[in-house]
């Protein structure tokens, strides 16, 4: 892993091949946990194209000097995502 949490990323290589390919990313709090909002797409390796961008929120805890993954969240669909915003949306308007 890493000791900066600028240099954490989800791009994922095999055999040279970029698989993952992140896009963007959104550092949503820092610290002894952080937490990165990544924009990404997968490579469908039957066309050779990469797929629609895909969201997804990861956790990570610095242990020993390095931040560790903890957890994830997938963001199924672009549908999925506007869902999340509409509801945040709204209940950050409640307060």
């Amino acid at each position: 892993m890493s000791a900066d949490v600028n240099d954490l990323t989800i791009n994922y290589e095999e055999d040279g091949t970029l698989i993952v390919k992140e896009l963007d990313k959104e550092i949503l709090s820092k610290g002894a946990w952080t937490t990165i909002l990544f924009r990404y797409q997968d490579l469908d390796r039957a066309k050779g194209e990469y797929g629609p961008d895909k969201f997804t929120i990861r956790r990570y805890q610095k242990l020993k000097g390095q931040y560790m993954p903890k957890s994830k969240f997938n963001i199924s669909s672009r549908a999925q995502a506007q869902k999340i915003i509409e509801t945040l949306n709204r209940w950050v308007k409640e307060d």
